[in-house]
């Protein structure tokens, strides 16, 4: 069991990415923290793994390079037989079974938690395997309130544990007080998108901004 957190999505491209590199800003003087990015597909188009080095300024001691990467940017069981391959949690549970238990993870999901990864596992079945909170990244705009109560509704029927949500975009009072309201949920913060997005603008706002209250810190100590 990796002791951290787990980052999901309402949707593909909500954010995900950004909120990674902002807790390995925000929280890496806690703990060594590692990011890891399990399964990336259109790696020709996007690579996560990457862009979280980049914007968030890590180390290469603070990223676990061993995932899949796949083209095609789609659902991971398409690529995956695209690709003539075959994704499994149980593979994915051997690229980190041997880490040391000081370290605190921050792991990237690829899109929702039903994502299918196979026939017959989603992203929910490796985030359970994994053991990990989960912390949802939500857009703030028109829609997100279903799709996020959607999201912690799956979490919830599986017994997993919903550590919060990080919303992403233009300030919404209306559906932040919602989420909290309907979903019994904590929403952590509010990110801005960032143009350009960029190590130095992300820094700054995450090491003054982001969680001021420290509402995520028991993850990572």
């Amino acid at each position: 069991m990796l002791h951290g957190l787990f980052i999901t999505g309402t949707d593909t491209d909500v954010g995900k990415t950004t909120v990674a590199a902002a807790l390995m800003l925000r929280y890496r003087e806690l703990q060594v923290l590692k990011y890891w990015k399990p399964i990336q597909t259109g790696i020709e188009i996007d690579d996560d793994t990457q862009t979280v080095g980049e914007i968030g300024g890590c180390r290469d001691e603070e990223v676990h390079f061993a995932g899949i990467r796949l083209p095609r940017p789609l659902a991971p069981y398409l690529s995956a037989e695209l690709s003539g391959t075959h994704i499994s949690v149980a593979d994915l549970i051997t690229r980190v079974k041997n880490e040391p238990d000081s370290v605190r993870w921050i792991v990237e999901g690829a899109g929702g938690v039903l994502v299918p990864i196979n026939e017959s596992e989603f992203m929910i079945d490796l985030i359970a395997a994994l053991g990990l909170p989960v912390l949802i990244a939500a857009r703030t705009s028109l829609g997100t309130i279903n799709h996020t109560l959607l999201t912690i509704e799956a979490l919830r029927r599986r017994m997993l544990n919903v550590a919060g949500v990080v919303m992403v975009g233009l300030k919404n009072a209306a559906n932040r007080d919602a989420i909290e309201k309907f979903g019994s949920v904590m929403v952590v913060d509010e990110i801005p998108h960032f143009a350009p997005l960029t190590a130095e603008t992300l820094s700054g706002w995450a090491t003054s901004e982001f969680d001021t209250q420290g509402k995520l810190a028991r993850y990572f100590r």
